[in-house]
């Protein structure tokens, strides 16, 4: 007698219509109900995708979109920024052809790597049978024949892996979809397809395609690091806590909140965790760190225990290690190399649970009576001091600086600016926005601020516009990152996903140019005036007729009155509208900020660098090692 056989259906697919089959199913539980957890595929085609990807994405269009970019590199930062602005719970993929395709997303690959983001990267990859060997744009290494472009992206990726049989896809896939959607290990995935695997047909089972819906995994502290944590914030009586990027992430604010308010612990934020308490809660010190505001940064100096949540402690926070170097380090972080940063006390946990179980054993506990009321006035101050500085509209002839702009932006919604989301990442903005722009709601700030990428800007803002559609998204950017990379705006006119763009204008790199100065240096390379010229010399760009060659709408101004009645234009227009600024490249705003550890050279003929040594040296004194 035969035994009977219980055969799985299957479908027989291309690998790269399974794949896209895979991401289309896939689910994922959050806050608003089940989703989607892929929002869409950022594609340019090339001979290493057309054929495969193509035709995979073409049939599954209706369901899971596929959006047409102008620049590889941006693509991927507009699916980084939809991620971001979904607090990591939903993502974009990205897939090119092979050869330059393929490497133009390395930057933005390392961008999501040090920001702990998710997405994933599909780049075209060349044959696996080798059969039209060496194929255009293949890179012929002598050593090893199997190597390609696409291993540049082992180091930065948290997951590689190169598709080499179709039914490779079945143990990959899930694995890829792991580290994506895992709080501690969370970062951008590449899977490189071989063209010629893109293209091949397995026989899938169907069960592959309803995988599970996703539900977001958060984990507790374990009993021994909560008893030490409690024990050492029982002997503080002058603690701050830091709020990282973990504390949106783990949709952990109201738990911060709540453990803010009963502990009496004051609040500062880095640049991801900006927006976690809202900027009028009296508990709230504002930004801490280099770019900080001087009431957090004095709380910092006289701490006796930092409690550093879902924060990694990069340089700009801690003030190159001698900004809280007093104080006893309290590490809550679901990620366990961060957690046991710095010699700090580890509590590994997710952000909204740890700070949950830290408050339900700390009861009754509080900081010191005199420690809660300094933070209330020094909060209290830094809210004066900021409308102050935003609250300037006639700058006496001189042009108007980054702070006075923000201010500007600020006041151009009549309602609540916290429907705003603003959007930056590298230049003098960031510090000037860390401290002064006042988001009163979780995601109101989207500054990239990790690898601090210049030209992330516009293609940023358009993620954060696909992800939030309903709210106005303002990107402000200075004209160098402007000119770095502006292709997407071209794309926001193409999908309707309308942008309000502020250019500030300061004619060259300013904030590297104070940096070069402050070392030492003679200004030099940075702005146009200080370049290699030749002919005409720098020209005179633009940026409102540039905008409008893209399909977009602008307009300059000259003073900040100007500036606020350009914003409400912009605000009213049916589409992107960029206004530019001619701003001062000197000023900036002097309150608050601490030392930052830039190498100066030991030996210069230059009496400025030599003092600018003398001064790094006594300087890296306070560092804590």
């Amino acid at each position: 007698m035969n035994a009977q056989v219980n055969v799985r259906p299957t479908l027989r697919l291309t690998m790269a219509q399974a794949l896209v089959r895979y991401l289309d199913a896939l689910r994922i539980q959050t806050p608003q109900g089940v989703l989607p957890l892929f929002g869409g595929v950022f594609s340019i085609f090339g001979h290493g995708n057309v054929a495969g990807m193509g035709e995979a994405l073409y049939q599954y269009r209706a369901t899971l979109p596929t959006y047409r970019a102008h620049n590889e590199q941006a693509m991927a930062h507009s699916a980084i920024a939809y991620a971001k602005a979904h607090l990591r719970q939903r993502m974009m993929a990205v897939t090119t052809s092979i050869g330059p395709g393929a490497t133009n997303l390395l930057t933005a690959a390392a961008l999501a790597h040090v920001n702990r983001l998710p997405v994933l990267l599909l780049p075209g990859d060349v044959f696996v049978s080798r059969r039209p060997d060496p194929v255009l744009q293949q890179l012929e290494d002598f050593n090893d024949p199997g190597l390609s472009v696409n291993d540049a992206f082992r180091p930065l990726s948290r997951m590689f892996d190169r598709i080499c049989y179709p039914e490779q896809l079945l143990t990959a896939l899930p694995r890829a979809i792991q580290v994506l959607t895992d709080p501690a290990q969370c970062g951008p995935v590449t899977l490189a397809l071989p063209q010629d695997v893109q293209t091949m047909a397995y026989d899938y089972p169907l069960d592959f395609f309803s995988p599970r819906v996703i539900v977001p995994r958060a984990q507790a502290p374990a009993a021994q690091e909560l008893e030490d944590a409690v024990a050492l914030l029982r002997q503080a009586r002058q603690p701050l806590l830091i709020a990282g990027g973990g504390v949106l992430y783990g949709n952990a604010c109201e738990h911060l909140r709540r453990f803010a308010e009963q502990h009496g612990v004051p609040v500062a934020e880095t640049q991801a965790g900006k927006s976690a308490l809202p900027w009028s809660h009296a508990l709230q010190m504002g930004a801490i760190g280099v770019t900080g505001s001087p009431a957090a940064n004095a709380l910092a100096q006289e701490a006796d225990v930092v409690i550093a949540v879902g924060t990694r402690l990069q340089d700009f926070t801690t003030g190159s290690h001698t900004l809280f170097a007093q104080a006893r380090l309290l590490n809550l972080n679901v990620n366990a190399m961060d957690a046991h940063k710095w010699r700090g006390l580890a509590l590994q946990a997710d952000a909204g649970l740890g700070l949950e179980a830290l408050s339900h054993a700390l009861e009754g506990w509080r900081s010191a009576p005199e420690w809660h009321a300094r933070a209330h006035t020094l909060a209290q101050d830094w809210r004066e001091r900021v409308a102050q500085i935003t609250g300037q509209t006639d700058t006496g002839g001189r042009l108007p600086y980054d702070g006075e702009v923000i201010g500007a932006i600020q006041r151009s919604v009549a309602d609540s600016p916290s429907q705003d989301i603003v959007v930056c990442a590298a230049g003098t903005l960031p510090a000037e926005l860390h401290k002064l722009w006042r988001a009163g709601r979780p995601g109101a700030y989207h500054v990239e601020y990790g690898y601090s990428c210049m030209g992330y800007e516009v293609a940023g803002g358009l993620g954060v516009k696909l992800a939030q559609p309903q709210r106005e998204v303002i990107v402000i950017v200075g004209d160098g990152s402007y000119l770095m990379m502006n292709s997407e705006l071209a794309t926001s006119v193409m999908l309707g996903a309308k942008l309000i763009v502020v250019v500030l204008d300061n004619r060259g790199y300013g904030c590297i140019n104070r940096l070069q100065q402050a070392c030492g240096g003679a200004p030099f390379n940075n702005m146009l005036a200080d370049c290699l010229q030749a002919g005409p010399g720098a020209p005179a760009i633009d940026f409102a007729a540039h905008a409008r060659s893209l399909g977009a709408l602008g307009e300059n101004v000259k003073t900040i009155t100007e500036l606020e009645a350009a914003l409400q234009r912009a605000r009213a227009a049916d589409r992107s509208y960029l206004v530019c600024i001619d701003t001062d490249a000197s000023r900036t705003t002097d309150d608050g900020g601490c030392w930052w550890e830039v190498a100066v050279p030991e030996v210069s003929p230059r009496s400025q660098v030599q003092q600018a040594r003398s001064q790094y040296e006594q300087a890296r004194q306070a560092q804590s090692v």
